[in-house]
């Protein structure tokens, strides 16, 4: 297992679902809780790391908006993004498509501009000084309600060529895509591409939802897909992908242990599915350690995992000429390494 773990550590990826605010590490939580005399309901780095324990997706929730409220400047936004862009960067990751959540903040009296122009300071300088490349997706929140969301697009138009995508995220559950179906509708008229979290608590008729009124490109977790066989057949014709999160899965319940993940499953019905992070800093892990957890459990060879690492060059918004060359890329690595 020592050569699969040096193999995942050299290869080339990208990461397509990532939620910024949830790369908040603890260490720096105090930092800039201190820095903005803030205070968060704990003593300690120690105390706040054995609170990262959850049940479910709201417990989670909680503690992650919890940790938000610190991030006020653009500076806050700066260093948050550029932690995690030093951190995959280690990892080899080379291509970031990112959500960030402006309700979270906006919400609370900081203005969209703020936040945008923060995370998009550090995405340029990731690209320019730690050659990562990205895309910017604006997220959604599920459990605010339509009017909101129509709020914060209106927001977003002065920055469009900033934000690729719109996205879909929090409280799955009592929240379905079709709560969302205008202002998606009225997103896509405005010319950005549409994602969604589906099937991840949710059932798998929220999955449909997501294809059928949201529009969308891309499906985020999607896991209970598995549940419809004629959705699966669907999911394959589109070659619709899926953005897989193993660690996320685990420490939320999704599924009581990675030998239990479907990933490999879903590989052989020929589902195009990638692997993930989403919060890392809750989750126990960035890039390395979903691939290499699941590799652990399912027992992946490095074939399985280069092609994990290929389709998710392949679902990204890289252009044709880029994919391929990342590809080749990959391809290479594993006949260098094999």
């Amino acid at each position: 297992m020592k050569s699969i773990e040096k193999f995942i550590e050299g290869i080339p990826k990208t990461e397509l679902h990532l939620h910024i605010e949830g790369t908040f590490e603890p260490e720096l939580m105090f930092e800039i809780a201190k820095r903005n005399q803030k205070k968060i309901p704990y003593n300690s780095v120690a105390e706040l790391k054995n609170a990262y324990k959850f049940n479910n997706l709201q417990e989670f929730l909680d503690i992650y908006y919890a940790g938000a409220n610190v991030l006020i400047t653009e500076q806050d936004f700066y260093d948050l993004t550029w932690a995690y862009l030093t951190k995959v960067h280690e990892q080899n990751v080379v291509h970031v498509e990112i959500f960030f959540d402006p309700q979270t903040h906006t919400d609370r009296g900081i203005p969209f501009d703020t936040v945008i122009k923060g995370i998009r300071s550090a995405l340029e300088d990731g690209k320019s000084k730690l050659g990562i490349t990205y895309k910017l997706i604006m997220s959604f929140l599920r459990h605010l309600d339509e009017a909101s969301a129509f709020k914060t697009l209106e927001q977003a138009l002065p920055y469009k060529d900033w934000i690729s995508a719109v996205g879909l995220d929090s409280s799955e559950v009592g929240n379905p895509p079709s709560k969302f179906e205008r202002v998606f509708a009225k997103s896509i008229e405005e010319g950005f591409l549409t994602v969604a979290h589906a099937g991840e608590e949710g059932p798998a008729e929220y999955i449909w939802e997501a294809l059928d009124l949201l529009k969308i490109v891309r499906i985020d977790h999607g896991n209970r897909c598995l549940d419809d066989a004629k959705l699966v057949d669907r999911l394959v014709d589109l070659q619709m992908p899926l953005t897989l999160c193993p660690l996320s899965n685990l420490e939320l319940k999704v599924v009581q242990d990675l030998k239990e993940h479907p990933i490999a499953e879903m590989m052989k019905k020929n589902l195009l599915v990638t692997v993930n992070s989403d919060d890392p800093a809750y989750f126990g892990g960035y890039m390395n350690e979903n691939y290499l957890g699941i590799a652990k459990a399912l027992d992946l060879s490095k074939e399985q995992i280069a092609t994990l690492v290929k389709n998710s060059f392949t679902a990204s918004w890289l252009t044709d000429q880029e994919k391929e060359m990342r590809i080749r890329e990959v391809d290479a690595y594993l006949n260098r390494i094999s």
